[in-house]
């Protein structure tokens, strides 16, 4: 009889969640492994994609790491669900003028809400993945909070997760720095998986260039949509673009406008195919409005609060003061804010603990 109980990890392939699996069955959990397939690489033409997840290599890996650990392992295909779930909101956001997070939706809708139901399946307790994070808990409510290694921590990614799924989620290396992490796993032999390369591409666009993918998904976009204005903040027409869902809030290059001054993508208009330009300081501000938010550590903020702002990934924050009204989230800034975009993760921290997180709505 296991120590701790049953949990069920999923695994990638990678170095992380293989190390993940390997703590949690010597700390004396009764491990089983699943990798979820929610890609098709072989299909995208990204099959030797050497870092790649969901490829052949990477599933073989995660078995390879389970046998050799004593513990058993099943891959589940999702890729329709992904599909559906992903991939259609990830071109309805560009197709909106927005720019989306991914990440956000398949961690909530299809990586947790497959793990916690495949878990009941098989009398698992908990689950657990290779996200450098920590969950905590207090006045009954249970939290994000960073990981030790600041350089790994993606407590950021992970604002959407419900209180059910955090009250059943570990996060082994959440006290751990990425180079232990690779050391351990080099002791233990797997030292391929150890020198695996890093992604930080969205999984499912080769080479990270989504202007050429949402072109294969939706034929006769670019023709359709070229030649739109853009414009300055004023409404002066200074040149024709090649479609407004090929550009994002604050890109510089590839705007092939020249004024004498780098100019910015400072806002999006999709209903009239025009991309406003502006300087720097245009793409600064001191308010935004959160919808569809997930709040952790407290279940309301009905009076303002203080807390650090982080409107991208790696934002290192900017204190601000937040409040609920009418199913939003007011944001005030202390200071200006650059190149705040629409559609992109807002998450909200009181220290290192995550008070909640939403998507950016339009002005």
């Amino acid at each position: 009889m296991s120590k701790h109980g049953r949990i069920l990890v999923a695994m990638s392939g990678g170095v992380d969640s293989s190390v993940a699996s390997i703590l949690l069955k010597d700390e004396g959990y009764e491990v089983i492994g699943i990798t979820l397939k929610t890609w098709d690489y072989s299909s995208s033409g990204c099959e030797k994609k050497e870092n790649a997840c969901c490829n052949t290599d990477a599933i073989n890996d995660a078995r390879s790491i389970a046998v050799k650990t004593g513990f058993p392992h099943y891959t589940i295909d999702l890729t329709q669900k992904f599909n559906e779930c992903v991939i259609n909101n990830f071109v309805d956001e560009y197709l909106s003028g927005r720019t989306p997070n991914p990440c956000i939706l398949c961690n909530t809708n299809i990586k947790w809400a497959t793990l916690l139901e495949k878990a009941n399946q098989l009398d698992c307790e908990y689950v657990a993945t290779g996200h450098y994070a920590k969950v905590n808990s207090e006045n009954n409510r249970y939290y994000i909070s960073k990981a030790t290694d600041d350089n790994k921590d993606q407590s950021y990614v992970l604002w959407a997760l419900t209180q059910e799924q955090l009250k059943k989620t570990i996060f082994p290396l959440g006290k751990y720095k990425k180079p232990e992490i690779k050391s351990i796993a080099s002791k233990l032999g797997f030292t391929d998986i150890a020198g695996k390369r890093e992604s930080y591409e969205i999984c499912f666009i080769p080479d990270d260039d989504y202007r050429t993918y949402l072109k294969n998904l939706k034929p006769g976009i670019e023709e359709k949509l070229n030649g739109g204005n853009f414009v300055t903040t004023d409404g002066k027409i200074i040149g024709k673009h090649k479609g407004f869902p090929f550009y994002t809030i604050g890109q510089r290059k590839g705007l092939e406008v020249a004024v004498g001054t780098p100019l910015y993508v400072v806002k999006i208009i999709p209903e009239t195919n025009t991309v406003v330009l502006g300087f720097r300081e245009e793409l600064s501000k001191k308010k935004m409005i959160v919808g569809n938010y997930n709040l952790m550590k407290y279940p309301g903020i009905k009076s303002v609060k203080e807390a650090i702002t982080k409107v991208r990934y790696k934002d290192k924050g900017t204190l601000s003061r937040i409040v609920e009204s009418e199913n939003k989230i007011n944001v005030d800034f202390l200071e200006s804010v650059s190149a705040i975009a629409p559609g992109q993760s807002a998450v909200f921290y009181e220290g290192d603990d995550v008070i909640g997180g939403g998507f950016i709505a339009k002005d």
